[in-house]
Formats: C-alpha cells, structure tokens, sequence
C-alpha cells in the first residue's frame, strides 16, 4: 500500500468513516445530490451573463463549465453526482428564468446525467490528470454527439428544416461536426479539463470527509460507479433513444409543463438573485438535515 493510501486508510479510521466501497447513507446521497445541483445550477447563472456568440447555426459559446459537475462525479458518487447537475440546471436556470420547455427538457436531463455518469465512472483516481482530462472530453463528446443525432433525426424526419453556413459546405453532418469540435475545445479543454486537473486532485481528500465519506482510493470500488455489465450498455442506449423522443416533442409544439415567463428580460439581469437565493436555501435545507443525522448517530 503507498502512503498516500494508508494516509486516507488512517484519516477514515480517526474521523469514523465507513469503507471506502461502502453504501452511503440516505443523508450523504441527499447531500451529494443538493450538492452537485446547487453548484452546477450557480455556474450556469453565471453563464447567463455571459453574452453568447454564434456562427450561422454554429455555437462558439461556453455551453457549460464542464470543470465543476466534474468534480462533482471525480470526488463523490458518480450515479447522486449525475443524478443532481443537470437538474439544477433545470431547476435554477430555466423554470425560475421562465424558460422552461416541459417535458422537452427530459433530454438535456437524460444526455447530461449518462455523460457525467459515465465520466465519473472513469475517473478511478482523482490525482490522475489522464483520467481528469478522458472524464471532462467524455462529458461534452456524449452529451453534445447525442444532441447532434437528436437535431440530425430532425432534420432528416423533416421535422425542421436544415441550416447552413454560407462559406461552408452544406451538410449538416459538416455543420454538427464542427459544432461538436468547437465544444470539446471549448467546453471540454478550456473549461473542461484545464481547470479541472489542478482543482480535483487540489480536492481529493480534503472535502470528502466533511459529508463522511472517504476519499476514492485506486483499485477500490466507487459507491455509485456505473457498473461494468452488459445490461448497463442496454439501459444506457435505451435511455439515449428515449431522450429522442422528448426532444421531438419541441418539434411537435408539445409544450407539457412549460412555463414562459421571461422573467430575466422582464426584470433584468438583477432577477438571477432570484436563483441564487433559491440555491442558499436549497444548500441551506440539505446541510440542516446532514447536520442533524450526523447528530442523532454521535448521540
């Protein structure tokens, strides 16, 4: 055993911390999750000041700050971890904007929660910047390759109609896989991976022990790691072709559950506290009930 690991054998055994391949306990998933949503939901609030740039069809923008639900899935529980980010984003950035889409929304949901799952899964080590750097390209290329085929379909279903780039070739094959390229630089490397290296493994080890849980530990088992089976590939799939369909609902004018406010273009970009104060308290909730499980088990 190195000494790194015997330093996280010895820290989990003086604060009381279960083994590192353990199930965590109902208060820990809660927390990752309030944790992971909060967080992932802050920083896209923060992109909402940030003026978007475009191409013709083409995004050059920051889609997200892959970096912080990277940390997220590297540190914790990949599957809770997964499980909360892209719903904050729902939550904190489009239903309390006023733009949210209904039942549409289950796509981004469901192509974001696999990416991260998967991510997650792959980072063993956190101190591996190899791994950092498979885990944030894996975010954006099965997110955005799965968003590609879903505006592909459309296309060719001829539920919308396709836009070109005048200059470049008029394929929309060209034109998605461009869009994907300038996401993984983007997104994936400049927002991705470069700051994540330094701030996962900056992490490991110091914020874990604060929820009870030990640090992940190479050759361990993961709590919550997508498991290595064929029926996992099956589910996966299943769940990527059942994301196609929420997003035809768009298309169709399916709007199940959408609210259309605009609240932001009504009240300004001063309406975003809005959202951050709804994520204090959110924070607030999860931490106070942490605290008292925490409490009943020293008692």
């Amino acid at each position: 055993m190195t000494g790194t690991q015997q330093d996280y054998s010895r820290a989990g055994a003086l604060r009381g911390i279960g083994s590192p391949g353990g199930d965590l306990t109902t208060p820990q998933k809660l927390m990752i999750f309030v944790l992971s949503m909060s967080l992932f939901g802050l920083s896209n609030i923060i992109l909402e000041i940030v003026p978007d740039v475009s191409i013709g069809p083409i995004d050059v923008s920051v889609s997200y700050f892959v970096f912080v639900p990277l940390a997220m899935v590297a540190l914790f529980s990949p599957f809770w971890a997964a499980l909360g980010a892209p719903l904050g984003e729902i939550v904190f950035t489009d239903l309390l904007m006023g733009d949210f889409s209904g039942l549409s929304e289950v796509e981004g949901f469901i192509q974001m929660f696999l990416a991260l799952y998967i991510a997650g899964t792959v980072i063993r080590n956190p101190r591996s910047r190899t791994q950092i750097w498979i885990g944030a390209i894996l975010v954006v290329l099965i997110d955005k390759a799965l968003s590609a085929v879903v505006d592909l379909s459309k296309v060719w279903i001829g539920l919308e109609d396709a836009e070109f780039v005048q200059g470049l070739p008029e394929s929309m094959l060209a034109i998605e896989g461009i869009g994907l390229g300038v996401d993984i630089i983007i997104s994936g490397i400049i927002f991705g991976a470069i700051p994540a290296m330094w701030l996962i493994p900056a992490l490991h080890g110091r914020i874990e022990p604060l929820l009870g849980v030990r640090p992940r530990v190479p050759g361990e088992p993961i709590p919550g790691a997508a498991p290595q089976a064929g029926w996992f590939v099956a589910v996966a799939v299943l769940l990527a072709v059942s994301s196609f369909f929420f997003a035809f609902l768009e298309a169709w004018d399916v709007s199940i559950g959408a609210v259309e406010g605009d609240f932001r273009e009504q009240f300004g970009d001063a309406f975003l506290w809005v959202s951050v104060g709804a994520i204090v308290v959110a924070l607030g909730i999860a931490l106070l009930l942490f605290r008292r499980h925490r409490a009943k088990l020293n008692g």
